[in-house]
């Protein structure tokens, strides 16, 4: 039995400060319960309350377990206080009940249209960083893998394989990050099998990709333009990837995901459809 989780994300709740419209935890939470979903994702740190009682009654009130939660954080540059971030949201995260701690290389700027190069020293670091953050998730019974996620310092394909080559972390094949970077997900899972520990589920028009690849338009425009699409609307070959990573043993989680801005008052029923879409989708698949 295939594992399917949700995310806050595709109800347009995002750490980037000024991203649009936030909804309410309470109205997220029941609208991924009335698809069909009993898991999800933590979304920016503090959305869902920090308390562990607080997180687990509203989990509980709404049928859903946790599955893990994302964390873009510098792991190149103040690593002191980058460590004790991960260890409390590590706390956060058992206290809840997840499995695993979702790592993204964030440049230090808000938001991810703008991602400054790093020297040979800072990667260095950032590898280190990794490294050090599995050994706290650890300590609360937590799996650690990094999120290759546009606007990071792990975003394209040439830093994807850098980062494999120089880490014994897992990733988190995240389908339509990957695809935006440059890189295709299916051949990833094909080269790397035994290097994915998390999945995330996106569709991605390439074409809007592109723009963001070649620097015509930001991230955030591009979300805007509606460069996420329902699975199997867009250029991501989703069943050739589930049907890959599911030959190669894997058994984790399915997380559905689709990077949504909301504008106040307007396409509050946007991410309901699309994500029951997707999951119309995946499930003719699995």
């Amino acid at each position: 039995m295939a594992k399917i989780a949700g995310a806050p994300i595709s109800w347009g709740v995002c750490e980037v400060p000024g991203w649009g419209a936030v909804l309410p935890a309470d109205t997220v939470l029941s609208e991924m319960r009335s698809l069909g979903l009993t898991a999800t994702e933590l979304g920016p740190p503090d959305y869902l309350p920090a308390q562990p009682e607080a997180l687990k009654a509203l989990l509980s009130g709404h049928g859903l377990t946790l599955v893990g939660g994302f964390l873009a954080v510098t792991l190149h540059t103040d690593v002191q206080a980058t460590l004790a971030e991960a260890d409390r949201v590590a706390g956060v995260l058992r206290a809840g009940g997840a499995e695993v701690l979702v790592l993204a290389a964030a440049t230090g700027l808000d938001g991810y249209d703008e991602r400054p190069q790093l020297t040979a020293d800072e990667w260095a670091t950032l590898v280190g960083t990794c490294a050090s953050i599995r050994e706290i998730a650890a300590g609360h019974g937590l799996r650690t893998v990094l999120h290759p996620h546009v606007g990071t310092h792990v975003e394209r394909e040439a830093e994807v394989e850098r980062f494999l080559a120089d880490s014994d972390l897992q990733l988190c094949l995240d389908t339509g990050h990957l695809l935006i970077g440059g890189t295709d997900p299916v051949e990833l899972a094909r080269r790397h099998p035994d290097r994915i520990g998390h999945v995330h589920l996106k569709d991605v028009r390439d074409e809007v990709a592109a723009k963001v690849r070649s620097g015509e338009i930001g991230y955030t425009d591009a979300v805007e333009q509606g460069i996420y699409v329902p699975l199997g609307d867009g250029d991501v070959d989703v069943q050739a990837l589930v049907e890959l990573v599911h030959e190669a043993g894997y058994t984790g989680w399915f997380v559905l995901e689709q990077d949504t801005r909301l504008n106040h008052g307007s396409l509050e029923d946007k991410p309901v459809k699309d994500t029951a879409r997707s999951l119309a989708h995946l499930s003719k698949i699995l």
